[in-house]
């Protein structure tokens, strides 16, 4: 079975991004092993799970109830309470990795981390497979090759789009001010500036719907070989499932 590694940041990633693919890979008999930049437990943006202290967004941006049982199972897990850390983890370890994604200032060091580049960097030189949601294709589209090119250069890829970005900004922006803001650019646009013109960016639907573990089919992600990728949380049970058949 595979060995499947998933690089986090402490904090602030989205908590159904994790948790689902942990879930559908682990029951699949896949080991997931978790990594963050100092080797401590990571912890999801409590507001998505409608936790924590102080103002909470909107109900319909917290996770959704099934999906936040799965992430306390993962928290109560083995492999999740002891992480390695980013600068120890080499690819060469591993079968597949997994870019989560997330929002707000946590997901920073992440995204800008040369540790987690250097991890896509080596998954793609491999030939394994990758898989990414969110702002989680943000550590991609940032890596370049050793030619120099961006590591996503005429690449098929999808990833939070502009118009679901600024609309979770907007609908927080009172209660939150820019919790949800991680970056003055969108991750779209970051993207499409990494895939260049021979590249090419899909949007899905612009009224997505929500996959459950009983209807995978109903989100929407983009294949380019060995390489996955995905829009926001309600896509994370079609990337799990489809994770799980190409393991197979």
């Amino acid at each position: 079975m595979a060995r499947i590694l998933v690089p986090l940041p402490l904090t602030d990633f989205d908590p159904t991004e994790v948790a689902v693919p942990w879930a559908a890979l682990s029951e699949a008999g896949h080991s997931l092993i978790f990594a963050t930049e100092s080797g401590t437990r990571a912890a999801a943006d409590a507001r998505t799970l409608g936790r924590g202290e102080g103002p909470l967004p909107p109900p319909s941006l917290w996770a959704h109830a099934d999906n936040i049982v799965l992430y306390d199972h993962l928290v109560d897990s083995a492999a999740f309470a002891t992480p390695i850390r980013w600068a120890d983890a080499a690819m060469a370890d591993f079968d597949a990795i997994l870019f989560p994604g997330g929002h707000g200032p946590g997901m920073r060091p992440y995204c800008d981390s040369a540790d987690v580049r250097r991890l896509a960097g080596e998954a793609f030189a491999a030939g394994q497979l990758i898989a990414a949601i969110c702002h989680g294709v943000l550590p991609l589209a940032r890596t370049r090759r050793a030619d120099g090119q961006p590591l996503l250069d005429g690449r098929r890829t999808t990833s939070l789009t502009g118009f679901m970005e600024r609309l979770s900004i907007w609908m927080t922006r009172r209660r939150l001010g820019d919790h949800y803001r991680t970056y003055p650019e969108t991750v779209e646009a970051e993207t499409r500036r990494a895939i260049g013109s021979a590249g090419a960016y899909l949007r899905g639907p612009l009224l997505p719907h929500y996959a459950t573990r009983e209807r995978p089919d109903l989100g929407f992600i983009v294949e380019d070989g060995d390489y996955i990728s995905a829009r926001w949380p309600g896509d994370a049970w079609t990337l799990a499932r489809r994770m799980v058949e190409r393991l197979s």
